[in-house]
């Protein structure tokens, strides 16, 4: 959780340019979705702890963002598709299934988010920083 409490001297008011932050989400959502494609887009079959490997592209072409309405979040992750069928194929590969004899994979999802936490981290500053407007 974080609170801000602040006061500029001479100005009646602060308003707040909810854009600049959406903006910035749609940023940060389009940079950690290409990162979790990046790490299943390899060609291969993968094994038990490695990242899921490509054989059709449908789980990463599944991979979306959306910003929320006000703008203050952004949901990374992969959808269900009707190229999936009944089920859903991610779910398989991060907790794995004994009735098909599949091992737990790497999480591609987390680890897409840690790698570009500080980015992110420091874009959001700067946004917030920006969306302050003091008016007289």
């Amino acid at each position: 959780m974080l609170e801000i409490n602040a006061t500029l001297e001479g100005f009646s008011r602060i308003d707040f340019d909810g854009k600049q932050i959406r903006k910035t989400m749609r940023l940060l959502g389009r940079e950690v979705q290409k990162e979790a494609r990046r790490l299943v887009a390899r060609r291969a079959i993968s094994g038990a702890g490695e990242y899921p490997g490509r054989q059709t592209g449908t789980l990463r072409r599944a991979i979306k963002y959306r910003v929320s309405k006000p703008g203050f979040l952004v949901r990374i992750q992969p959808d269900k598709t009707e190229e999936m069928g009944k089920d859903f194929y991610p779910a398989f590969l991060s907790y794995g299934s004994a009735k098909r004899n599949l091992k737990k994979r790497k999480n591609f999802m987390t680890d897409a988010l840690e790698s570009r936490r500080d980015m992110a981290r420091g874009a959001i500053k700067r946004a917030l920083k920006d969306a302050i407007v003091p008016r007289k």
